[in-house]
């Protein structure tokens, strides 16, 4: 517990929490701090092209091995079940309707890119090494979770079927194809690549993370703000366990693929993060009549917060706990 609460209280002294604390508190406090829109998406956009490109970089370095398909493959299954776990407990605290219920679900199966270089950023700071290919299992993990939540959808007898419209909408998002991309330049280029423009991807990366997230905390703060009588004890209450129960299975998956203790940590983060990107995005798409405020909210203004400050502290001090490192 020491531990724990040592590691969190680092965590909250971190430039890059502090940054998202002033974002929360300015929006709450009515300021007009704001970052433009057209900033924000380039800060966006910064971001998953160094995370993509580091990360298949490392692959390169490393080569592939059965480990790494076996947490591909796990990550997968992650995505897929998650949405289930999450509509169930959805409807025992709270009275959402079922295309609601699906839409939070769903971003409950995908991750969090943010929240994954947060704790990346953690690991690092600890001397904990991670597996480099873990940007491409948080990759895998943005799409099964929409198609989990459109099949949840379905099975009431409501809400848009999948078609080849809706498909090309979710694997041609933005954020994914960017991610993914970026990967496989990394993964081709190797460390010939990332030495070549080290300068652009390495050594600003905090500083930016740090002005993306003065802008999430602005985002989260609004929502927050906004959202007054849309969620109830019920709902914030299940954007604070949901991450702890998704961070639990990912533990067993990742005990059992047999994952290094920053790999451990990295698939509990991913398991427990919520999307606020890809899947809301989608959602707009696919489920139009489900109330953004319900499902941005939980997942950027409960989860996001509660993963940041208390999440990655715990999912860390777990993982070396149960594996010994």
């Amino acid at each position: 517990m020491a531990d724990i609460l040592d590691l969190a209280a680092t965590n909250l002294l971190s430039p890059v929490i502090l940054s998202f604390v002033l974002g929360l508190a300015a929006a709450l406090g009515r300021s007009d701090l704001s970052v433009p829109e057209a900033a924000a998406k380039a800060l966006s956009i910064y971001l998953l092209f160094a995370i993509g490109f580091k990360g298949g970089a490392a692959v390169a370095a490393n080569g592939l091995d059965g480990t790494l398909v076996a947490t591909l493959v796990a990550g997968f299954v992650l995505s897929a079940i998650l949405p289930f776990i999450a509509f169930l407990l959805l409807q025992v605290l709270t009275n959402l309707s079922r295309v609601d219920a699906a839409a939070v679900a769903g971003h409950y199966g995908s991750i969090s890119i943010v929240t994954f270089v947060a704790a990346s950023s953690v690991l690092e700071g600890r001397a904990i090494s991670s597996e480099g290919y873990m940007v491409a299992v948080a990759a895998v993990m943005e799409a099964p979770a929409i198609l989990s939540a459109l099949w949840l959808v379905s099975t009431g007898g409501s809400g848009r079927r999948m078609d080849s419209e809706l498909m090309r909408e979710i694997l041609l998002n933005g954020s994914i194809v960017l991610l993914v991309g970026s990967f496989f330049i990394g993964a081709i280029t190797g460390d010939d690549g990332l030495e070549a423009i080290s300068s652009f991807i390495v050594a600003p990366f905090t500083g930016v993370l740090c002005l993306f997230l003065l802008d999430m905390g602005l985002v989260a703060g609004r929502g927050l703000r906004e959202s007054r009588g849309v969620l109830n004890m019920g709902a914030v209450a299940f954007g604070i366990a949901m991450p702890i129960i998704g961070s639990f299975i990912g533990l067993g998956a990742a005990l059992i693929v047999g994952l290094s203790p920053g790999g451990v940590a990295l698939l509990m983060v991913l398991s427990a993060s919520a999307s606020y990107i890809a899947v809301p995005a989608a959602m707009r798409v696919a489920l139009p009549e489900a109330n953004p405020s319900v499902y941005l909210t939980l997942s950027l203004g409960v989860t996001f917060p509660f993963n940041l400050t208390i999440g990655i502290p715990l999912y860390v001090a777990v993982s070396q706990a149960v594996t010994g490192g």
